[in-house]
């Protein structure tokens, strides 16, 4: 159990800090979550992101998409 401070602010005990690898000064983010707030490390959040949009994005590389259309655009100058 941890109570909230002046300024709004939580103690992470120290066996959660250690299990999620968390340091001062890295960044988390917050969800709001049915009633629950849940604190994610900011990799841990982008990974679920990329997965999340994985599943709706066709695997491709963006960088080699913008080439070819560069080259394309050089092309048909």
């Amino acid at each position: 159990m941890t109570k909230i401070t002046e300024g709004g602010r939580i103690l992470i005990p120290v066996e959660y800090r250690r299990a999620l690898n968390l340091e001062v000064g890295d960044e988390v983010v917050c969800i709001l979550d049915e009633g629950e707030i849940r604190i994610i490390p900011r990799p841990e959040a982008f990974r679920r992101a990329q997965n999340i949009i994985g599943r709706y994005v066709k695997s491709r590389s963006l960088a080699d998409e913008l080439i070819s259309q560069r080259r394309e655009e050089a092309h048909n100058e």
